[in-house]
């Protein structure tokens, strides 16, 4: 019975290990279109390299939080959900936090100034 009881919990892990690579990808695929324009579309063809040094991560670890919080709501685990729920409300803060103080954005001119 011990090595039954193993092998579930290795392919539980295996299969949770995996949820969270799932989400990594996801949280980078729905970064891409705005990582996209805030590097290469900037303001007078400057750069903002906050949108991959603040953005990315924290779309990763959302979307990590968020394929986790629904593993874990599939196998039942309430409190491990909320905690993923409540990470989730953190990285939201914080991304909400950091576009505040970046500032207001810069009007585009596109008659002459």
């Amino acid at each position: 019975m011990e090595i039954q009881n193993s092998r579930r919990e290795a392919v539980t892990g295996t299969v949770g290990c995996l949820t969270a690579f799932a989400g990594a990808l996801a949280g980078i695929v729905l970064w891409a279109p705005h990582g996209k324009g805030g590097l290469l579309d900037g303001f007078e063809g400057a750069s903002n390299w906050n949108v991959l040094w603040v953005g990315l991560p924290l779309m990763i670890l959302g979307g990590i939080a968020a394929a986790l919080a629904v593993f874990f709501l599939v196998r039942g685990d309430w409190k491990r959900a909320l905690g993923c729920v409540a990470a989730i409300g953190v990285l939201f803060a914080l991304g909400v936090a950091v576009d505040a103080l970046a500032g207001a954005p810069r009007p585009e001119c596109y008659d002459p100034c």
